[in-house]
């Protein structure tokens, strides 16, 4: 329950800060997010999964965004693994960013970086390159500056053949075109590398995570403002070619194929209630023969997220 009692209290910090952004009714769905919990746990209750709850499914919430990330973990390792076996693609990872940037600069920088990215995808060197991709944008924050690091994280499909062929794109050739698209040649770094499969985790859930960390957004009304007038209502990931084609799939189950089932056995039931700034498990009962039925040998739903 750490987990849960962690992202919790950081709802609870959160309304101070949001209550000037929404409505009455939004403002009471946010602070009651969480407040009730069920779970389901094994014979000796040393696994629990959640079964459900009252969730606000704010973007900003950091209960929702948390269980977001995980649920958008676990779509996206299984999209590459369709896009792997079914379309025998292989995958790079690009980390694409920029200097730093003022708070009245930031929704302009990151609409550039969208408009950049476009472009950089239609140039004659990447185009034949890329077969799909998933875009996330993520923004941190430099409180001893007062900056911003907008950013994108990218996976990339490309064909297995890429990496010994002439469109093999060097790591130079990426800082170049970036630059150019950007039209900013005070851009020094950017990161391509190939995804090894003991180590695909790291990107996915780089992927995956929310795209700003709780610490970085409540640190002042101020900061909390300006990441929630960049991030509002914007598209944060993003699929293409085959990964489009693969969401699309997932979404209507047809990639369930791939999921591993929960091999638990769960037989008891638990009721917690948020009060006092902790978790209170207020009912525990065993699991009905129906209710067994029902959550057993289910397909895993959600993934790691670092």
């Amino acid at each position: 329950m750490n987990n849960y009692t962690l992202k919790k209290k950081k709802n609870q910090e959160l309304i101070s800060y949001i209550v000037k952004h929404v409505s009455d009714s939004s403002y009471l769905r946010i602070n009651l997010c969480g407040e009730l919990l069920v779970f389901m746990a094994n014979v000796d209750f040393t696994k629990k999964k959640l079964q459900g709850g009252n969730f606000c499914e704010n973007r900003f919430c950091p209960m929702c965004s948390w269980r977001q990330a995980k649920k958008d973990a676990l779509k996206i390792s299984i999209c590459m693994k369709h896009i792997e076996l079914e379309h025998d693609k292989t995958f790079i990872f690009l980390t694409l960013t920029a200097p730093n940037v003022s708070a009245e600069n930031l929704v302009d920088e990151i609409n550039r970086y969208n408009y950049a990215f476009k472009k950089l995808m239609l140039k004659k060197e990447i185009k034949p390159v890329n077969k799909g991709y998933i875009r996330k944008l993520e923004i941190t924050y430099n409180d001893k500056n007062n900056i911003y690091h907008p950013h994108f994280h990218v996976v990339i499909a490309v064909n297995h053949s890429y990496f010994k062929s002439r469109d093999y794109i060097k790591q130079e050739k990426w800082l170049y075109l970036w630059q150019e698209v950007m039209d900013d040649y005070t851009i020094n770094q950017v990161d391509v590398r190939k995804m090894k499969k003991n180590e695909a985790k790291k990107e996915v859930s780089e992927i995956a995570k929310y795209a700003a960390k709780d610490s970085d957004m409540m640190i002042n009304q101020n900061v909390f403002d300006n990441f929630y007038n960049a991030l509002k209502g914007r598209q944060i990931l993003t699929y293409n070619g085959l990964f489009k084609d693969a969401n699309k799939l997932y979404k209507q189950g047809i990639l369930d194929k791939y999921k591993e089932v929960d091999e638990t056995e769960y037989i008891h039931y638990l009721l917690y209630r948020w009060g006092k700034g902790q978790y209170v498990e207020t009912e525990c009962r065993e699991l009905t023969e129906d209710e067994r039925k029902k959550v057993n040998r289910q397909l895993l739903d959600e993934g790691e997220v670092e």
